[in-house]
């Protein structure tokens, strides 16, 4: 059974992968990138600044700790405790891939890179999904950010998803202990 799956990744990773474009492979490269997006990371916590006032430091602490906790659940976790190597250093594979960038990490399950845009997106979506629904569009985000990752040769289709779940799970339970905690300080007299 665990073969199978194994091959049905391998055999999806190579068809995904294969789908590259010179033209796209230097966006990828970006897209990939962590430092590219501190920009937005910046915007998105002087927006939380600016309308939540005080509130948004338990907003952007639920966030940076969800990120934190998906982060070393792949990272440190994970990889270290499966030993499954990135496509890219899959000596069968090396001939067969479009690799775009330096390998990385000997190991790739599951993608820190999902589990960390995951939980951003659902720690996003459950805090203000209701009151801004354009943050639906950050799950889009999220998706593209993962599929790079296939893109350039480092995860297979599975390290990917398991990190996207990774990432909406630690999110999820983030976020309900912020609604219990903050629940809990509105209820106490003063």
């Amino acid at each position: 059974m665990r073969e199978t799956i194994n091959q049905l990744d391998t055999d999806l990773f190579l068809w995904l992968n294969g789908l590259y474009a010179p033209w796209l492979d230097p966006a990828m490269v970006l897209i990939t990138g962590r430092d590219v997006w501190i920009p937005f990371y910046a915007l998105l916590i002087g927006w939380l600044a600016f309308r939540y006032r005080k509130q948004a430091i338990g907003i952007v602490l639920t966030l940076a700790v969800s990120v934190a906790i998906s982060d070393q659940t792949t990272s440190a976790l994970l990889k270290p405790l499966t030993h499954r190597l990135r496509p890219c250093h899959t000596p069968g594979l090396q001939k067969l891939i479009h690799p775009v960038l330096e390998c990385g990490g000997l190991y790739g399950f599951a993608s820190s890179h999902a589990a960390n845009t995951f939980a951003l997106a659902t720690g996003l979506w459950l805090l203000l999904g209701r009151q801004y629904p354009v943050v639906r569009w950050v799950f889009l985000w999220a998706a593209i950010v993962s599929y790079s990752r296939i893109y350039v040769g480092a995860h297979y289709p599975l390290d990917v998803l398991t990190g996207a779940g990774i990432g909406v799970l630690t999110a999820w339970l983030c976020v309900t202990g912020y609604e219990r905690l903050t629940r809990r300080s509105q209820q106490k007299p003063i």
